[in-house]
């Protein structure tokens, strides 16, 4: 079982950048995709970034350009690197972890508001 705790949520003017980090605890040898999904209000929730074990990426398109996502397969961490942020970021950003079995793991999330 993996246990996901992320940080660096907060309050931005559009414009403006974060990073949001995220720490896996656990067995986190049997990860494999590790990143991030956002779920505005109202909205459902949808991937923003996801990295595999052997380092292929992938973005959502509304995000291309702006934010990176890293990772840290040794130490179970992932980060996302937001930049040019809209006030269409706003949204709870949640950690996501999933074992090649299927096994999905959630954080609690982070909420993130980017004002006009």
């Amino acid at each position: 079982q993996v246990q996901l705790v992320e940080s660096g949520g907060g309050l931005v003017q559009a414009g403006g950048s974060l990073t949001l980090s995220c720490a896996a605890s656990g067995r986190i040898a049997s990860i494999n995709a590790m990143g991030w999904y956002r779920q505005a209000p109202g909205k459902q929730r949808h991937s923003v970034a996801i990295t595999t074990s052997g380092g292929r990426k992938n973005y959502a398109d509304s995000v291309k350009g702006r934010f990176t996502i890293s990772r840290d397969n040794a130490k179970g961490t992932v980060s996302l690197q937001m930049n040019s942020l809209k006030p269409e970021d706003t949204a709870v950003y949640y950690c996501y972890a999933i074992s090649p079995f299927g096994v999905e793991s959630w954080g609690q999330g982070t909420q993130v508001t980017v004002s006009s």
